[in-house]
């Protein structure tokens, strides 16, 4: 049976979730999974951008990675969602790119598919566990699986959030306990997927 196939997509300002993104594609490729990992498309005018330096230099430094389209979700057997939380919800590019998903989720094709999520919020209780949820609520609407890390492991009692990983940016950069809970939470997808596949083929 081919190994299972996981997107890591993900919107990132200034490199937070695009950390947690590299550490959740580590661990679905030490799990066995093929990994595209894709970025959404940045959306905010170049004057936002330009007035944060740590913003433009993201950007620069994020150039070579791949712009997601529908194909990667059409792909996926199973897909991890990243994003900063924004009052309490995902971000709008993340968000924009959700909304351009109807002519799949029409057509079935977003269904039975296992779904994740990631965040990062400046401050603690910063809205993490609402834009986790956020996007429960479109991976109902597809007709998911959803799988979150719960506390399935020993790290996720330091980490603390059962819902998805997420980190306090005003700690700093992610830390060894938000990495290993990312790349725990991405095998734990992946071992998700690969059992409901090999139900529906035994």
């Amino acid at each position: 049976m081919r190994p299972v196939n996981v997107a890591i997509i993900y919107y990132s300002a200034t490199g937070t979730v695009h950390a947690l993104a590299l550490a959740a594609a580590e661990g679905a490729e030490k799990a066995g999974a093929h990994v595209r990992l894709r970025k959404v498309a940045e959306l905010a005018p170049p004057e936002a951008i330009s007035a944060n330096p740590a913003w433009a230099r993201h950007i620069r430094d994020t150039a070579d990675i791949a712009e997601v389209d529908l194909d990667d979700l059409a792909w996926a057997d199973a897909v991890l969602f990243g994003t900063p939380s924004r009052f309490g919800n995902p971000a709008s590019q993340l968000r924009a790119f959700i909304d351009t998903t109807g002519p799949l989720w029409f057509r079935g094709e977003l269904a039975d598919k296992v779904y994740s999520a990631f965040t990062a919020s400046n401050t603690a209780h910063g809205g993490q566990e609402s834009t986790l949820l956020a996007l429960g609520n479109t991976f109902y609407h597809w007709g998911g699986v959803i799988v979150p890390p719960g506390y399935t492991d020993p790290v996720q009692f330091q980490s603390g959030n059962p819902y998805g990983t997420s980190h306090v940016v005003g700690d700093g950069p992610p830390g060894e306990v938000s990495l290993q809970a990312a790349r725990h939470q991405a095998r734990r997808v992946v071992d998700t997927a690969a059992s409901l596949r090999a139900g529906r083929t035994g």
